[in-house]
C-alpha cells in the first residue's frame, strides 16, 4: 500500500510554522507497512486543496490530510473534500451539541463560528476528537481511503491512534526502521563502504543523512510479518556495524554524549573539561545527560590567556612562544584539568571559532583537542574550515572531543594511574 500526506495551511507554505505532522504521520504509516510516496503542503485556498485530494484519489491507497478543519473562514478542507466527492455539506446536530458541551465543561460560551465544525460532506464518516472541538473525517474516494485530521498536533496524534491506526493495521505488512548513528567518517566515505547495501531494489533499503557532522544510516525493512522484517533489519544492521566498527556510536536518537555517559558509567570513570573557544559547550553536552554527576567532576572556561595561566597553571612562557592556539597549550589545558580535578580523564580545547581572529598560519576553524588519560595525553589538530559558522565550528569541536573520549573508553582496559605532572 502507498500513501500521500497533505498538510494544509498558509502559515506552512509561508514558512511561518514548521510542519511536524507530516513527518510523524509518515513514521506511523511506515510502522503499519504503508509507504508514503509524497508529502504536499498547500495554502488555505479551495482549489489547491481540491487538486491535491483529487491527485491522491488517483494514485494512492491512503490519503492523510491535516489542517483546515477549524471554525474560521479560511478553514476550507471540508468544502474541498465535498467538492471532490461531488456531494453537499450537511449539518450534523449531534456534533454541534458535542462542541457546545466542550465549551460548557470549561465554563465558556461557544462562538457561533464553531457551527462550521458541525458541517460534514454527505457520505463521510465523522472521527471523534477527544481533546478538541473539530471532528475528523473519513471518506472513500475511488481506490483511496482518505482520513482528514485536525492540524493541531496533539489532536491529530490522538485521533490517529484511536481511529485511524486500528483501521489500517495489518493492511500493508510491516516496515521496520532503524537508524545507526556515526561520527568521524564523511558521508561520502560511508557511502563507499556500504555501496552494495545501498543499491536500489534491495530489501532493506538503506540511505544516509548528514546533520551537524553526525551521519545517520537509515535501514528500512519490508516484510509480510513482523519477525521477517526484524530479521532483515538485524542482518543489515550487523553488517554495517561490522564494516564501520567504532564509527557507529549508537542507534535511533542517541547522541555522542549519551554514548560517552554510558561508557563512563560502565567503567566507573570520571571526566573534567578545560575549554577556550567552545566556551563551556563541551561541559554542557556532558551534563545534558541525566545522572551526569556520577562522572562529571568539574570544568573550566579559560577564555583569556591570563585565565589559562591562573586557573590551569599553564606557564606563561609556553603561551608566549606558541600562542594560545597550539598543541602545547591544548596539552597543558588537559593535563592541568586532570591534575587539579583528580578526574580519570580531562579534555582541553583551544581554537579559533571566528569569524575574526584567523591568519594564514592559523586560520579560522583551526582547533586543538587534547585528552589526558591514565595512559598519557593525546592531542589532535582539527581543520574545520572557514566556510563553517562560528556556532558550527564550536559544535564540531565539542563533538570531536566527545568522540576522542568515547574511543579512549572503548579501548582502555587499564586502571587509572596517578595524574601526570603539568608540563612547563
Amino acid at each position: 500500500m502507498i500513501a500521500r500526506i497533505l498538510s494544509i495551511g498558509t502559515e506552512l507554505t509561508l514558512g511561518q510554522t514548521v510542519d511536524t505532522n507530516s513527518a510523524w504521520l509518515a513514521q506511523q504509516l511506515a510502522e503499519l507497512g504503508i509507504e508514503t510516496v509524497a508529502h504536499a503542503t498547500v495554502p488555505d485556498e479551495l482549489e489547491p486543496i481540491q487538486a491535491e485530494i483529487e491527485r491522491a484519489a488517483r494514485d494512492a491507497d491512503v490519503l492523510m490530510v491535516t489542517g483546515g478543519l477549524g471554525p474560521t473562514q479560511d478553514d476550507l478542507t471540508r468544502e474541498a473534500l465535498a467538492r471532490v466527492m461531488n456531494v453537499p455539506l450537511d449539518f450534523h446536530a449531534p456534533t454541534l451539541e458535542r462542541i457546545r458541551e466542550f465549551f460548557r465543561s470549561r465554563n465558556l460560551q461557544m462562538p457561533e463560528a464553531d457551527r462550521r465544525e458541525a458541517m460534514v460532506p454527505r457520505g463521510a464518516t465523522l472521527l471523534d476528537n477527544d481533546c478538541g472541538t473539530a471532528p475528523g473525517l473519513r471518506a472513500r474516494i475511488g481506490r483511496c481511503d482518505a482520513f482528514v485530521l485536525p492540524g493541531v498536533p496533539r489532536e491529530m496524534r490522538s485521533m490517529f491512534d484511536r481511529t485511524v491506526r486500528p483501521v489500517l493495521a495489518g493492511r500493508g505488512g510491516f516496515i521496520l526502521q532503524r537508524v545507526l548513528r556515526t561520527f568521524g567518517l564523511p558521508e561520502a566515505r560511508i557511502g563507499e563502504l556500504i555501496a552494495d547495501l545501498m543499491q536500489r531494489g534491495r530489501n532493506p533499503t538503506i540511505g544516509t543523512t548528514a546533520q551537524a557532522a553526525v551521519v545517520g544510516i537509515r535501514i528500512n525493512a519490508r516484510a509480510r510479518t513482523l519477525d521477517e522484517a526484524a530479521a532483515l533489519l538485524d542482518r543489515d544492521a550487523a553488517e554495517i556495524r561490522r564494516r564501520l566498527g567504532d564509527y557507529v556510536f549508537g542507534e535511533g536518537d542517541a547522541t555522542l554524549q549519551q554514548a560517552v555517559a554510558e561508557l563512563l558509567w560502565r567503567h566507573g570513570r570520571t571526566v573534567a573539561t578545560a575549554e577556550s573557544c567552545t566556551g563551556g559547550l563541551l561541559a554542557k553536552a556532558l551534563t545534558d545527560v541525566p545522572g551526569s554527576s556520577r562522572y562529571f567532576l568539574c570544568g573550566w572556561v579559560t577564555y583569556s590567556n591570563a585565565a589559562k595561566q591562573r586557573e590551569l597553571r599553564i606557564d606563561a612562557a609556553r603561551i608566549e612562544r606558541h600562542g594560545a592556539v597550539c598543541r602545547e597549550v591544548a596539552e597543558s589545558m588537559a593535563l592541568g584539568a586532570r591534575t587539579l580535578s583528580g578526574a580519570d580523564y580531562a579534555i582541553g580545547i583551544t581554537g579559533i571559532a571566528g569569524p575574526e581572529g584567523g591568519s594564514p598560519e592559523k586560520p579560522v576553524g583551526l582547533v586543538y583537542v587534547s585528552l589526558a588519560s591514565p595512559d598519557g595525553c593525546e592531542v589532535r589538530e582539527l581543520r574545520l574550515g572557514e566556510y563553517l559558522s562560528r556556532g558550527e565550528i564550536r559544535d564540531r569541536a565539542a563533538k570531536a572531543a566527545l568522540n576522542m573520549l568515547r574511543l579512549a573508553l572503548l579501548t582502555s582496559a587499564s586502571q587509572p594511574k596517578a595524574a601526570p605532572e603539568i608540563r612547563a
